[in-house]
């Protein structure tokens, strides 16, 4: 887990990924055959064919791309009062409910600063009524760090990138931690990749940026590499929690994983959806298939690219996706992770 844990715990906001992009060149440079950061920031890894026919060496190879992108959710500074408070506008999408009383951190030039992140406004003591009904919004939220105003002004400038700060840990069968959504997908490419001895394909592994704004690494990289199959690595909802209808769940925990048939961006190459399942069912691993009403992944704009690419989507089930609590069933994890290796190994 300590991989997973580097993953969840580096700061790199959608357009800021820098942090997670030199770790994850440092944990792969024996992997490949040919590594290089595009003019937006993804970090695109190639690995020739590897057969264990040579006489399979001869042919042309199917060129496939394994997307799995790098940003996070997280904030910018985008101004700073006289008395050394901090606002920010949000880079992806929030649920303002999560967002009260958290522990952050300003990462600027001139090094990490920790902060407290609050609602603007008068404490519960002195509330009125309707403050307490208030659900307050991104632009209310103020970042103290504790620093004199003139010491944060020699330090922070508009645009640093802010994250909150959460602890990566083991709950029972599961890990939890922030921005799971979408490192996790990062250490199963990662991970599939250290298993994997031999394959007839190109593969090209895609570590995206800016997937979290509207999937813009996956589209330039696609458009470059011309893949003729894109499978794009992500998290996906597991709400098979109190208060949801069962049939909103989408996933269950620990039921393994999830084949995307369809989400808001993109159905699914049926061909490839089920080259996954029969490959699961002669690996023995455990999937489920899936329908995700809203949102999407990068198998969106990879499948609009250039000419297009037959797509889809491998999916870890995530409890409280966009929280700092996101969970993942150990199971469903490693079912992804063998599922993605099985499936390199046989595509040809």
């Amino acid at each position: 887990m300590d991989l997973l844990e580097r993953l969840a715990q580096t700061p790199a906001i959608s357009g800021r990924e820098h942090r997670i992009r030199d770790l994850i060149a440092s944990e792969t440079k024996e992997l490949f055959d040919d590594a290089r950061t595009d003019a937006l920031g993804s970090l695109i890894c190639r690995r020739d064919p590897r057969p264990r026919n040579a006489a399979r060496a001869k042919r042309k190879p199917l060129s496939l791309m394994v997307a799995t992108h790098m940003d996070q959710i997280g904030f910018l500074v985008r101004h700073i009062d006289d008395k050394g408070f901090l606002r920010v506008n949000a880079v992806g999408g929030f649920d303002t409910r999560n967002l009260f009383a958290r522990l952050v951190t300003v990462c600027t030039e001139k090094g990490d600063i920790p902060g407290v992140m609050n609602p603007s406004g008068r404490p519960l003591h002195i509330a009125t009524d309707e403050d307490r009904k208030k659900v307050p919004e991104i632009s209310d939220l103020v970042i103290d760090t504790g620093m004199p105003a003139d010491q944060v002004a020699k330090r922070v400038r508009i645009g640093d990138m802010v994250v909150i700060r959460a602890e990566f840990t083991r709950v029972g069968d599961t890990v939890v931690g922030q921005a799971l959504d979408n490192r996790i997908a990062c250490w199963i490419a990662i991970r599939a990749m250290q298993s994997l001895k031999h394959h007839e394909c190109e593969i090209h592994c895609v570590f995206t940026v800016q997937e979290e704004v509207g999937l813009r690494g996956a589209g330039t990289a696609a458009f470059g590499i011309r893949p003729d199959v894109g499978i794009a690595v992500d998290t996906t909802l597991c709400v098979d929690t109190p208060g949801v209808p069962t049939d909103q769940t989408v996933t269950q925990q620990g039921a393994g994983a999830a084949l995307t048939v369809m989400d808001a961006g993109s159905i699914a190459d049926l061909g490839v959806l089920e080259s996954f399942e029969k490959t699961a069912k002669k690996k023995k691993i455990k999937t489920q298939r899936s329908i995700l009403p809203r949102g999407g992944t990068d198998a969106g704009t990879i499948q609009r690219a250039a000419d297009g690419a037959r797509t889809f989507t491998l999916s870890c089930p995530t409890r409280y996706i966009h929280t700092i609590t996101e969970m993942i069933h150990l199971d469903d994890m490693h079912a992804c992770r063998d599922l993605l290796a099985a499936f390199l190994e046989q595509a040809r």
